[in-house]
């Protein structure tokens, strides 16, 4: 017997009747041979984390775009932290941990530079449109290893698919990561939202804070915890933590999201990210070779959202500086 297959074995006897079992996958887009050690979306998670777009999230806005400081969030941070909550959900409910860290890790590969400012650009620009919950899922399935894809398996892209807007994921697994999902972000950006001196944690709604608490850990405990009792034969939040959140989440974008200080920063990336758009919609031969590729098999507007979704700011603000930013002329010797 195989160390996968006494894992296997393992999860079913100790997991939930509601649990996804790795060896009962839907399966992978291409067969392949199976692993000695790791299940099935063990080998998802290593793959993700390995991946260069998830490398690449570490460079990419969360809420604050280019912030001075080192404790602002980025697009990898959220990652982590989404994922360590989406752990304790699943691990509370006897859920399987391996796909669920898989789901985390690969739910925002597909972000734009510039969080969602970026992706309102190209959703703007774009004549097909463009959502971040759906490039998450084309990086996995054709962008990275060169065009192959990383091979995932059927849960693991549903889940990514499926982790913030329409239909709720296929397994439970993937309905946990969406609960972790904004429970990590509304938490954190009320952290990054304080450092900036933006708002401040007394300024949060009095019933907000004696439901869910006062602190960022407070608050996260008390979401977790409402998921972990009341679900059941689905991923549920309490009615009264439930209220809270969406009352925390609308004093949010009201205080912070739609802030002059946060939304005049976000215009200018947003703008910059539709004119290196129009740019390579004139010029697509100056893409690099892999999206030439794209353009012949696919479009030049796939090519084009494929080639920026992918930039890390940084990457993004000195090519348009490259392109639109006049050079002062030098007497060549």
């Amino acid at each position: 017997m195989t160390i996968r297959k006494r894992s296997e074995d393992w999860e079913h006897q100790t997991l939930s009747c509601h649990a996804a079992f790795a060896d009962q996958t839907r399966g992978r887009g291409r067969e392949e041979p199976e692993c000695d050690i790791r299940t099935a979306f063990q080998r998802d998670r290593d793959r993700i984390l390995h991946c260069n777009s998830f490398r690449r999230l570490m460079h990419k806005t969360q809420v604050f775009i280019c912030p001075e400081g080192d404790h602002y969030r980025t697009r990898l941070t959220h990652t982590l932290e989404v994922s360590q909550i989406a752990r304790t959900i699943a691990r509370a409910l006897r859920l399987n941990e391996d796909l669920t860290e898989a789901i985390a890790m690969g739910h925002d590969l597909g972000h734009t530079p510039f969080g969602h400012a970026g992706e309102k650009g190209l959703d703007e620009i774009s004549p097909n449109g463009y959502k971040h919950y759906m490039q998450s899922v084309r990086v996995v399935e054709h962008l990275e290893h060169g065009g192959a894809g990383l091979n995932l398996t059927f849960e693991v892209r549903n889940g990514i698919q499926c982790h913030s807007h329409g239909e709720d994921a296929v397994t439970q697994e993937g309905r946990i990561v969406r609960f972790a999902d904004k429970t990590a972000y509304m938490n954190h950006d009320i952290e990054d939202a304080v450092r900036a001196q933006i708002i401040t944690e007394e300024e949060l709604p009095f019933h907000v804070k004696c439901t869910l608490g006062r602190s960022k850990s407070e608050r996260i405990s008390s979401l977790v915890d409402s998921i972990v009792r009341n679900s059941g034969e689905d991923i549920v939040m309490g009615a009264p933590e439930l209220a809270a959140y969406k009352e925390l989440r609308e004093f949010m974008f009201a205080q912070v999201y739609k802030s002059p200080i946060v939304r005049d920063e976000e215009d200018k990336a947003t703008e910059l990210v539709k004119r290196l758009y129009e740019y390579f919609a004139r010029h697509a031969d100056k893409l690099p070779t892999e999206y030439k590729l794209i353009v012949d098999k696919e479009g030049a507007d796939r090519a084009i959202c494929d080639y920026i979704s992918g930039m890390s700011d940084r990457f993004a603000i000195s090519l348009y500086d490259e392109l639109f930013i006049p050079r002062s002329w030098t007497k060549q010797q």
